[in-house]
């Protein structure tokens, strides 16, 4: 009887061979002197977008190797740090980019992932805390703005060109999201250089609503007040009144142009991980939009060094990982 066999890149090579000659998995293994469930794992578990080709299962055997090695020494109270993390929604990269900027562990986002699949194979659920990456469709249209056009509205293009730079905190991006059937909604804010997050539930969905209920939110931060840019939605009509209360230039985007608003059409994304599509806002809380918008402003973000949006919004540094030990590895 054969034993399981470690392929070698040269076994690998012979293999791909004989697979093209047209030999099946079975006499690919006996002219190899191989187990025929060795070839059979091989084409099941290395195959790349292309098939399966020699050099890179090779490549994949030995990352997932080397991934496991690594996994292996950390310790149970470092997993436990990182599980607290990912219960807390930090992505895995999020989880090792803070980690290192706090010296506490070094851990790549390729272990992390690996942790929480095999969590999974064991019927656990830190995957659930995984934000899902779901297809969507963009909608396009010619540009011309079919809605009626907002009274004194100014365009994006009249905006200072500070605002383009992101290093500014009090350039703000707002938006809507709506419920299922139309039914209940957010009022949705987000600054530009930070990424810090507002959001309420909206009383209603009229002109009226939407701008006391943007006032409400950003006037505890009067002093970080300095732009405003939306759609070009009827909703967004009282904007002269936002603007003067605020004390703050409010502006439009171009009709379907919701790329010149990316950072707030991201939020909403993010914030779909807490209210899915076809969730009913008449069933949610305050409380629980809350609760959410915290956990959003306290994730580190990639694009702010692994920073969190609480931290450079507010200029103050938290500690998020708990254990100052650092432990470096190759994974």
């Amino acid at each position: 009887m054969r034993l399981y066999t470690q392929l070698t890149i040269e076994l690998r090579y012979q293999i791909s061979g004989l697979k093209k000659a047209g030999f099946n998995q079975t006499r690919i293994a006996a002219d190899l002197n191989i187990h025929k469930s060795t070839v059979s794992r091989e084409f099941s578990r290395n195959i790349g977008q292309r098939g399966w080709r020699p050099g890179q299962a090779q490549q994949k055997a030995t990352e997932r190797r080397q991934g496991c090695v690594g996994a292996s020494k950390f310790r149970a109270e470092d997993w436990q740090a990182v599980d607290n993390l990912i219960r807390d929604d930090f992505s895995p990269a999020q989880i090792s980019g803070r980690m290192a900027l706090e010296n506490t562990l070094r851990i790549s986002h390729e272990t992390i992932y690996q942790h929480i699949y095999d969590d999974k194979r064991a019927h656990g659920d830190l995957c659930q805390h995984l934000r899902c990456q779901k297809l969507h469709r963009k909608r396009y249209g010619s540009g011309q703005e079919r809605r009626g056009t907002l009274k004194n509205r100014i365009s994006i293009d009249e905006r200072p060109a500070i605002v383009d730079l992101k290093e500014r905190v009090g350039d703000w991006e707002g938006d809507t999201v709506i419920g299922k059937g139309q039914k209940g909604a957010l009022l949705t804010l987000a600054d530009r250089a930070s990424r810090y997050a507002l959001a309420g539930m909206l009383p209603s969905k009229h002109a009226e609503g939407i701008t006391a209920a943007a006032i409400a939110l950003l006037a505890p931060h009067k002093g970080k007040c300095h732009t405003m840019t939306f759609d070009n939605g009827k909703e967004f009509a009282g904007h002269e009144i936002m603007a003067g209360q605020l004390g703050m230039a409010v502006y439009f985007a171009h009709p379907y142009h919701s790329w010149e608003r990316g950072l707030n059409e991201n939020t909403n994304g993010l914030l779909r991980q807490y209210f899915p599509k076809g969730s009913c806002f008449e069933e949610v809380t305050e409380a629980q939009v809350q609760a959410a918008v915290e956990r959003l402003n306290h994730r580190p973000r990639k694009c702010l060094g692994f920073k969190t949006p609480f931290e450079v919004f507010w200029g103050k540094t938290r500690r998020y990982t708990a254990s100052p030990k650092v432990v470096a590895l190759r994974t």
